[in-house]
């Protein structure tokens, strides 16, 4: 058995004296561990690095084995990424919500979601949105989408800013006025055609987040015995601090 595919480096653990298990989020073969001879070793280490976009070449006698990996790095981020602690622990962050898929099913839609998302981690608030996304992204690839598109309550389609906790559908303004102490909101930057480049306030995101994190904990991570990582909350922290300072530096 043989396959060549990209990849995304989502954890490495030492494997003997010198090798190392690499996970890997795989464009054409998902969430797949391989063996990667001298994976421990000085020379590989730098390209073994969480975040990092790589080729591998995948080979075993059977399907079902672990096999191994020939890797060669693509585009190698983690030296950028590890310079900022919100993007080491949205890194963090990100590896766990992909290993919430079944191991060796593909999600394209999902691998190409990660690879941007990872490509765009220098603005603190903007990767802070990215993530929203890609946590609602992973909601619906588990079966678990949101309709954010329509009023759960009239069907309208416009002036949605309220998202019902218990049905996980938008409410726009006329009907959850109401009962507005009772939903969810729902931040600008995830309503159609609003937000733009900067579209985030400090709300917005504290409402992203709070938002994905209900139904990520309901639907997900709870019926798995699981709760949010640490680094989730480690990346919420980290960007609000360096927002933070910029707002008192301007």
């Amino acid at each position: 058995m043989e396959w060549t595919d990209e990849g995304i480096v989502l954890g490495v653990r030492r494997h003997g004296e010198s090798s190392a298990i690499v996970e890997l989020l795989t464009r054409g073969h998902g969430r797949h561990l391989g063996l990667v001879r001298g994976g421990s070793s000085s020379r590989m280490r730098p390209l073994l690095q969480p975040g990092n976009s790589v080729t591998a070449v995948w080979r075993a006698r059977l399907d079902e084995h672990l096999g191994t990996y020939a890797i060669e790095g693509t585009r190698l981020r983690a030296a950028t990424l590890l310079a900022s602690s919100h993007a080491v622990y949205g890194v963090t962050h990100l590896a766990s919500l992909a290993r919430l898929l079944p191991e060796r099913d593909p999600h394209e839609d999902i691998f190409e979601m990660l690879d941007r998302t990872l490509d765009d981690f220098d603005d603190a608030g903007g990767a802070a949105a990215h993530v929203i996304r890609f946590e609602l992204a992973m909601l619906a690839e588990l079966g678990f989408g949101l309709d954010l598109e329509t009023c759960a309550a009239t069907g309208e389609t416009t002036d949605l800013i309220y998202v019902s906790p218990k049905s996980g559908g938008a409410v726009s303004r006329r009907a959850g006025e109401p009962y507005r102490d009772r939903l969810l909101r729902l931040p600008a930057f995830l309503r159609e055609g609003e937000g733009g480049a900067n579209g985030w306030s400090d709300q917005d995101l504290q409402d992203g987040f709070r938002l994905t994190g209900l139904f990520l904990l309901r639907h997900v991570l709870e019926p798995r015995g699981q709760g949010h990582s640490d680094a989730r909350d480690g990346f919420i922290n980290a960007v609000t601090r360096r927002r933070a300072r910029i707002s008192s530096s301007a």
